[in-house]
């Protein structure tokens, strides 16, 4: 009996090491919500609801018209059932390509689309993330934010098996919109560019490079950012600024411009955080005061 009761002891403290290990029972996700994010433990993966997601409103993300209306377009098209493409949004830091598309869930939500957000180190579940969203009526958008890989990830040929469908044909509700600083994806060394050769007058790059490239190339629409000029900063800082109620005067201009040089940048991003502490101060000054 000292026995049995020993070995029950030393069970459940084995199992009590493994729980933390084991995924929570699988259940239906719940399909009612307009955002998941995919989740993982241990061998399982799961979606799980996100019922109040970030977003942003499309009007208020300046200096990229043309980018937000092809990218608009691209989703009006796959909304509606029609061929539409992959995307990958590229460029400088802090101009708004993940905004963009967390902007589109307000835009074309109440039509049908979904957004499933996923970390790179998960890509490789993306048949067992697929199998989930075969058959369903809504039109999922699989989004990679600050994508980017290294030699050897799994998920970089996951990634390009589901883009292009593998031996499988591609899921017909699902398209991937990515964002990235590197245009190709992965880290580019001067090393490979050694690996081109010319002929009759042609440069041929190597394989290295061609590798890199192939996934880059499974993106159907490429949407470049740049960096802001004064201008596009300041347009920015008007437009956030709007968005708590406060003009963009003289005073706020040349606060906003020494904030920039500050951070050393202008940006979508430094204006968003420079109307933070404008209309923060601003408004506690104003509260303040009255005291």
């Amino acid at each position: 009996m000292e026995a049995l009761q020993d070995f029950l002891r030393r069970a459940e403290a084995a199992l009590s090491r493994l729980e933390p290990l084991l995924p929570p029972p699988r259940r239906e996700p719940d399909w009612s919500v307009w955002a998941f994010r995919w989740r993982r433990q241990g061998l399982a993966g799961w979606l799980e609801a996100v019922h109040e997601p970030h977003s942003v409103e499309m009007g208020r993300l300046a200096c990229i018209d043309e980018q937000r209306e092809r990218l608009l377009a691209n989703t009006r098209q796959f909304v509606e059932g029609l061929p539409a493409n992959n995307a990958l949004l590229t460029g400088a830091r802090g101009t708004g390509k993940s905004s963009l598309v967390k902007a589109l869930l307000p835009q074309f939500g109440r039509d049908g689309l979904r957004l499933i957000e996923i970390d790179r180190e998960h890509l490789a579940d993306l048949p067992q993330l697929v199998e989930l969203l075969v058959g369903r009526r809504e039109r999922f958008i699989l989004f990679c934010d600050d994508l980017s890989f290294e030699h050897g990830d799994a998920g970089y040929k996951a990634l390009k098996s589901a883009l292009d469908g593998g031996l499988s044909r591609r899921c017909d509700n699902l398209l991937v919109y990515a964002t990235s600083n590197r245009r190709h994806l992965l880290p580019e060394l001067m090393s490979e560019n050694r690996e081109g050769w010319l002929h009759d007058g042609e440069i041929h790059p190597g394989e290295a490079v061609e590798e890199k490239v192939s996934l880059s190339d499974r993106f159907g629409l490429w949407l470049s950012f740049y960096p802001f000029d004064q201008d596009a900063y300041l347009a920015a800082v008007k437009a956030w600024l709007g968005h708590f109620g406060l003009k963009c005067g003289d005073k706020a201009e040349r606060a906003a411009l020494q904030w920039s040089l500050s951070r050393g940048s202008r940006s979508g991003r430094v204006a968003w955080q420079f109307a933070c502490h404008w209309a923060g101060s601003q408004k506690l000054a104003k509260k303040t005061g009255r005291k």
